[in-house]
């Protein structure tokens, strides 16, 4: 069993050990394929395999006379080695390069070492990229690019890198340009239509607030559905400043303007975790609610706690300028954000960050149905709400609790540009739906109607009382 684990590790390793004099007056060519391995330069094996060209510079900057340079090709899906922590983009061929020059560490070569990945035309949707593996990135090591340029080609992609260590060629998924511009057109537009109806919907709730007499409870969902709209306000229009400004602006600028977008960002996140809190309340703790002056420290996690995390994430540098390229590198936008430096930032503080809220608000709105659906057949409330509107007060929830920015985690893989669309739409129009939900729910076109959930958590109160 030893025995054959030894040799299955072999076969995914595959090295070529060369004896270089230091006193070279010539580059060094090298070729490489994933099922041959490397070896010195074949005539008859151009555009079949790739090839490595190794600078003059690197020899002479060396003290010995004679130097070993080791090339190793990799198979890391027999070895099981070089697995990034939630990677989504594949690497070429599954096909790692190393390449070492003597015993020192070589960098901040003036004449890059060149690499030249052998490939097909690459289907469509892929964006390659040129990288290096960096043990010290996260836990268990990650690949970076800087210090290697990308210059893809119809057979293969040459890797200029300043560095030797280990290299391979990422296969990123990518949108095409036309598909990039529609959706930074759609956003563009659907942010203008969001900020105005945030702003009558913050128009209608003070409307209502202050005509008429609504008991507490009604009074703080008012205030809480107002605040989360406020946050959407701001993130539009922090989107819209940041992709009209980010190009032009200073770089201190545009970290300013990374981490104000980042800020805004978060507070929608909050918000949308405060409405589900208040909607657990509600539902599930009926019964000896009172919080003191509970909407102002509602306002104080808010707005306060996406302060701390921003602040952290800024002392630290994460904010700059993001680029979004297309598949043959055509810069489509250029954003204030969390630079890709520092994307772990990006996965911690909005990714982590919605993902445990969505989960939560999505038990919190199963609980909500389901008690909904139980007094709707009661005596008491049976007829006082017409079945599509007790639908249309669910999907509000089902919006209100943040279900679109769930599509955020299937813009991966193929179906990427369609999910995209289907984000960027229903995004743009959680403004509308909120304001529409809203005046079905709260306007009193009767004199017993103070809204649908008023009524049913005041029965449900009552029940639960009558039964203790």
């Amino acid at each position: 069993l030893l025995q054959s684990g030894r040799h299955s590790w072999l076969a995914g390793l595959k090295t070529l050990l060369l004896n270089v004099s230091r006193a070279v007056t010539h580059d060094v060519l090298i070729t490489f394929s994933p099922t041959a391995g490397p070896s010195r330069l074949n005539t008859t094996e151009k555009g079949k395999a790739g090839k490595i060209h190794l600078p003059r510079e690197i020899f002479r900057s060396l003290s010995s006379q004679t130097v070993r340079v080791v090339v190793t090709v990799l198979n890391i899906q027999q070895l099981g080695m070089f697995k990034e922590v939630n990677q989504t983009a594949q690497v070429l061929d599954n096909t790692v390069v190393g390449i070492t020059v003597g015993e020192s560490s070589i960098s901040g070569l003036q004449d890059p070492v060149q690499l030249t990945f052998a490939h097909r035309e690459l289907p469509q949707g892929v964006s390659p990229q040129c990288v290096f593996w960096d043990p010290s990135r996260g836990q268990a090591g990650g690949w970076r690019s800087s210090g290697c340029v990308t210059q893809p080609g119809d057979k293969g992609t040459v890797c200029s890198c300043d560095h030797l260590t280990f290299f391979t060629l990422l296969l990123n998924p990518a949108l095409d340009g036309s598909t990039a511009k529609a959706l930074m057109a759609v956003a563009t537009a659907g942010c203008g239509v969001a900020m105005a109806f945030s702003i009558f919907t913050m128009a209608f709730c003070t409307f209502i607030r202050c005509t008429f007499r609504f008991e507490e409870t009604v009074r703080i969902n008012l205030g809480l559905h107002m605040n989360l709209v406020g946050s959407l306000f701001l993130l539009n229009l922090a989107f819209l400043l940041n992709s009209g400004l980010s190009g032009t602006t200073h770089p201190r600028t545009c970290g300013v303007l990374g981490g104000i977008t980042h800020y805004c960002l978060l507070c929608c996140f909050t918000w949308t975790a405060l409405e589900g809190c208040q909607l657990y309340l509600l539902f599930v703790k009926v019964l000896g609610i009172y919080i003191h002056r509970y909407l102002a420290k509602l306002c104080l996690v808010g707005w306060g706690f996406p302060v701390l995390v921003v602040g952290v994430a800024g002392v630290i540098g994460s904010y700059g300028e993001y680029i979004i390229q297309t598949t043959d590198h055509q810069v489509i936008a250029h954003l204030c954000w969390i630079t890709s430096k520092y994307l772990l930032v990006h996965y911690i503080t909005n990714c982590g960050y919605f993902g445990l809220i969505f989960l939560f608000n999505m038990v919190v709105f199963g609980v909500a149905t389901q008690k909904s659906c139980s007094l709707q057949g009661t005596a008491a409330v049976q007829g006082y709400r017409k079945p599509w509107k007790v639908a249309l007060v669910a999907a509000g929830l089902f919006c209100l609790l943040g279900a679109t920015w769930a599509l955020a985690f299937l813009t991966y893989g193929i179906s990427s540009a369609a999910v995209l669309y289907l984000f960027t739409i229903l995004n743009s129009l959680q403004a509308i739906f909120i304001f529409v939900w809203l005046v079905v729910l709260y306007y009193p076109k009767t004199k017993e109607a103070t809204g649908s959930l008023s009524y049913i958590i005041r029965h449900d109160k009552t029940t639960t009382a009558s039964q203790d």
